[in-house]
């Protein structure tokens, strides 16, 4: 069948955004196309129709494509939760937590996944659009390969090599990264993809004619940098925006923080200064706190101890402040978290942040639902998002909740009004509920944002952008 395979020179150098241009543009041609990432790691994560998580990366895909995301999109999904261990996904569910070694070991049954999702999606759509993971050059890696070549050499299809040009270094990254690979791997590359350019392409010429002499290769395209884009990002934090806005709304960047994309309308919302705070960084003065999820609540809630981030929130909260905290925010802002089955390491127990009379306690069995339901305060805000996580919380904070979700409570609203806890991701995606949280939290909303919207009209203007800079009919013609 029909398959492309898109495998970049780093992390980060525009695989995901490639594939996704690639889907609508297909998509806008009227072919049927699929995006399938055989191993991904990631903590921004989405919720298929399936009841599966897939990284959310593909999820996007899947929206470009015009299609319901579904678990084989993504057959493999490692969550990193130490620096040496992940939970690893299969097929849309947790099977079990692994070390780095360990899971090194279980390629061979990773494999087998990988295959029978990629079978899946043959079956049902001519066209498949594959993503690599950072490099298929990593040496160290290369044994047992189901993300990059060896993946490729087994479904025999092509591949197109993408580098960032704005790292600088580009023809180093590609001229290296074809050394490094096998003669049958160097054959399988079918032309190179130059991302991220600045300044007038006359000037690079004299490199592009360079790069195709020494490698025999072809360039199909080189694309500008898009200032601006707003996608979903696969795992990096985005890079911080200055504004002039007054609200200011901050985030911890939790070692293990997950759902990132959660944050995002708060991020680009015209009357909100966002700010992520690291590692080490002041934590500045804001109207609303938010504590994001995480997929190590214990180590993290340690983490944002060490910090300084309690005793800046009981200050924040005296001044009046607002604070939100979804999912693993909630689970740390109540008195306890009890972890008996060693989900998260080997501490039982992390004593919580003793702002919301309610404990938690994780179990394997996680939750992956999608979900709809409306504002606690005001039942005639819907609400639309997704449920990930493993702990069930109880206590009598609960009994004044934060939303009903099909008419189930979830979290909790404190008596006084200014802490707001749910397990819901997509809390924001909503414009009515963006701004009835925003106005809860003290904002005068002159105007809100569609997250939903944005992602759609990002999604066309990078199509636009491919039309106009690749050679698609060239591409199309590897495929076949």
């Amino acid at each position: 069948m029909p398959t492309l395979m898109v495998q970049g020179c780093t992390s980060d150098a525009g695989k995901s955004t490639l594939v996704a241009g690639l889907c609508r543009v297909f998509k806008r041609r009227g072919l049927k196309v699929a995006p399938f990432k055989p191993q991904n790691m990631a903590l921004n994560s989405a919720v298929t129709a399936d009841g599966g998580e897939i990284g959310r990366a593909q999820a996007l895909q899947a929206q470009a494509a015009g299609l319901a995301p579904t678990v084989h999109m993504n057959p493999i999904l490692l969550k990193p939760n130490t620096d040496t261990g992940a939970q690893v996904i299969l097929q849309g569910k947790a099977l079990v937590n692994l070390e780095a070694l360990a899971y090194h070991l279980y390629k061979p049954k990773a494999a087998e996944v990988v295959f029978d999702s990629y079978q899946r999606l043959v079956d049902d759509y001519p066209y498949i659009i594959v993503e690599g993971a950072g490099s298929p050059a990593e040496i160290n890696l290369r044994e047992g390969d189901i993300a990059n070549m060896g993946f490729a050499e087994e479904v025999d299809c092509p591949v197109i090599l993408i580098a960032d040009i704005d790292r600088g270094g580009v023809f180093a990254h590609l001229v290296g990264t074809l050394k490094l690979l096998s003669v049958t791997e160097q054959a399988r590359v079918k032309g190179f993809v130059i991302n991220r350019f600045r300044g007038d392409i006359g000037l690079l010429k004299g490199g592009l004619d360079w790069l195709e002499a020494h490698t025999g290769k072809p360039v199909l395209g080189v694309l500008p940098y898009l200032h601006g884009l707003h996608l979903d990002a696969e795992d990096a934090i985005p890079e911080q925006q200055k504004s002039k806005a007054r609200f200011r709304v901050v985030v911890p960047v939790l070692p293990h923080i997950s759902n990132h994309t959660d944050f995002e309308p708060l991020r680009l919302h015209p009357q909100i200064d966002f700010r992520y705070v690291r590692h080490h960084e002041p934590i500045p003065a804001a109207d609303l706190i938010i504590l994001p999820g995480s997929k190590n609540t214990g180590f993290d809630l340690k983490w944002l101890k060490s910090q300084g981030w309690e005793a800046a929130i009981q200050k924040h909260l005296r001044y009046g402040g607002k604070l939100i905290g979804i999912c693993g925010g909630l689970q740390m802002l109540g008195t306890g978290i009890y972890d008996p089955h060693g989900i998260e390491g080997a501490e039982s127990y992390h004593q919580g942040l003793g702002l919301l009379e309610l404990e938690t306690v994780l179990h394997p069995q996680k939750q992956l639902t999608n979900r709809h339901g409306t504002l606690a305060f005001d039942p005639n805000i819907q609400l639309q998002g997704y449920e990930i996580h493993c702990g069930i919380s109880v206590g009598k904070a609960l009994d004044q909740p934060a939303t009903y979700l099909e008419g189930e409570a979830d979290g909790a609203l404190s008596k006084d009004g200014q802490i707001f806890a749910s397990y819901l991701h997509g809390l924001f995606d909503e414009p009515a509920a963006l701004t009835a949280l925003l106005t809860w939290a003290g904002l005068a909303v002159e105007q809100t944002i569609d997250i939903n919207a944005i992602r759609e009209q990002q999604l066309e203007r990078l199509a636009d952008t491919l039309e106009r800079d690749l050679q698609i009919e060239r591409i199309l013609g590897l495929m076949h």
